[in-house]
């Protein structure tokens, strides 16, 4: 067998003149209120975001850490940015890969994330190769004890968050909170944390109910239970993206701070080594050889 990974990711903007065509990206044609684009440029102005994006640096450096610790190829390919999905296919055939393991840098499946990184993976291959995907991957040993690393030990109340999806996969069967959950129990097990809850983090503005409740409103209730120190681990991210920088380092401290909360996060695995050894024994198990093991 001849096997390259396809490391996918969400995209995020290079530069701040392309955030126009990364919204339209997302929005997939659909018209955008002038102000909800004004705002998100705004978010990336205010966050130093000019003429290279952080989150766009640490994925190159995930990719370059995995391919090196396999030994084959790795591709990064963008559901919203460049390069896309189907490039990272592309090149990986035209190395001559029979066998392709899709990986996304998510570990919580849902029909409206991970389902849909499948779909764009398997559309491009296009049976010219055989796809071998990780579905999800939010129990995993390393994973959690990279987490746990992270928080055990606190004195504070640990808040465990992921970014938020419409309410109505709840009614369609969707696992999303559930394994959401499962992965926050498992780290507090694992770190001996008893003081706990869990929270939804950036929601969209599409008009309809999303999962909650949302780390903001989640913070006055905590508040208002006399909580004073919150420690943050948004266990559904593994690297800074704007919803880490933006949502929880802006707008979640100063809600803190106007409650007279004390609130600080974890750091996000990004591309540590330990981070990028627990991705190679996903790929591994997927490929089902050694790959330099």
């Amino acid at each position: 067998m001849n096997i390259a990974v396809v490391l996918m990711a969400y995209g995020s903007p290079d530069r701040l003149e392309d955030v126009p065509a990364y919204y339209a990206d997302i929005r997939g044609g659909r018209p955008i209120k002038p102000e909800h684009l004004e705002d998100l440029v705004a978010r990336y102005r205010r966050l130093g975001i000019e003429d290279s994006n952080p989150l766009n640096e640490i994925t190159e450096a995930t990719r370059a850490a995995l391919e090196a610790e396999l030994g084959i190829p790795v591709f990064t390919g963008m559901r919203h940015w460049q390069p896309r999905i189907a490039d990272a296919v592309e090149h990986a055939l035209t190395g001559g890969a029979d066998v392709i393991v899709g990986l996304v840098l998510a570990p919580h499946y849902s029909s409206m994330s991970i389902e849909r990184y499948r779909g764009q993976l398997v559309d491009a291959v296009g049976g010219r190769a055989e796809v071998r995907f990780v579905e999800r991957w939010g129990d995993e040993p390393g994973f959690i004890e990279l987490i746990a690393d992270r928080v055990r030990g606190t004195d504070a109340h640990v808040v465990f968050t992921a970014h938020s999806l419409p309410a109505r996969i709840l009614g369609e069967g969707d696992s999303y909170k559930d394994e959401l959950l499962e992965t926050s129990r498992l780290v507090a097990e694992k770190a001996g944390v008893e003081q706990w809850t869990f929270s939804f983090q950036s929601e969209s503005p599409t008009g309809e109910p999303w999962l909650g409740p949302d780390i903001l409103e989640h913070l006055s209730a905590l508040a208002a239970d006399g909580v004073r120190y919150v420690l943050v681990a948004p266990v559904g991210f593994v690297a800074d993206h704007l919803e880490i920088k933006w949502d929880l380092d802006v707008e979640a401290q100063e809600r803190a701070a106007e409650l007279g909360l004390t609130l600080h996060r974890i750091e996000l695995p990004n591309a540590e080594p330990a981070f990028i050894r627990v991705l190679a024994g996903l790929v591994r198990r997927a490929a089902a050889v050694p790959l330099n093991a």
